[in-house]
């Protein structure tokens, strides 16, 4: 039996959406591997965001009150995320160093009751200054899941309350631990994650290297995971 009408319509009126919106596709792609290592592919992610553009315009309900164009780019930037995780891009040294400078930032400021330098950071991992530097620009290659993450609930016919509330307080766990950062620390963050702005514009902002911003975010990340670990101890 052929398609009905109804059937047609739908199929075009999704073709429709989704030649519409493949731009949008490309341009969460290139914000998105603007931030990952030179090893993730930019042809990987656009691959895996029309398949969450397919699946958005397939499941688009617009009586719950968002745009198409929201509801798309969570699904698209979800899934994009979601194959980052599954080739666990972060590498093993990374995952190592971001332990090691969160336990020693959170000893440090322990001890000396107020926010670490990176020099005594430096000291207390008994690594010279540009060496700490080195590490703190790999740890940028490293992320707080809530800051990259989709609104939930929104793509979710039946949200998971508890999820949803685990979720929320840890993103104001985040933004406290932010507020806490050096004034330097918490511009690059929001400059980063708020105004999405990308390395380049941010060293223009602060007047420093693209090299330096990517190392003042691995700092700020390790100082954040340090505070959200004192938090749940």
């Amino acid at each position: 039996m052929g398609a009905t009408v109804y059937e047609q319509n739908m199929e075009s009126n999704q073709e429709e959406l989704v030649k519409e919106f493949l731009p949008l596709v490309k341009k969460i792609g290139l914000h998105l591997v603007a931030r990952l290592p030179p090893s993730i592919e930019l042809d990987d992610l656009l691959q895996v965001g029309v398949i969450g553009l397919i699946q958005a315009s397939g499941s688009f309900d617009p009586t719950r009150g968002a745009s198409f164009a929201t509801y798309a780019g969570i699904r698209i930037k979800g899934a994009m995320l979601d194959e980052v995780r599954r080739n666990d891009w972060v590498p093993r040294s990374v995952q190592q160093n971001m332990k090691r400078v969160t336990e020693s930032i959170t000893a440090l400021e322990a001890e000396l009751g107020r926010v670490a330098t990176d020099k005594e950071i430096a000291g207390a991992l008994d690594v010279s200054l540009e060496e700490y530097h080195d590490i703190s620009r790999e740890l940028s290659y490293s992320r707080l899941a809530p800051l990259e993450e989709t609104t939930p609930g929104l793509e979710s016919a039946e949200p998971d309350p508890l999820a949803m509330l685990q979720d929320t307080r840890l993103r104001q766990d985040i933004v406290d631990a932010i507020g806490e950062l050096p004034e330097k620390e918490a511009l690059m963050m929001s400059l980063y994650y708020g105004e999405e702005l990308n390395l380049k514009e941010i060293g223009a902002v602060l007047g420093v290297s693209e090299s330096r911003v990517s190392q003042i975010h691995g700092q700020a990340l390790a100082r954040i995971r340090a505070k959200l670990d004192t938090e749940t101890d």
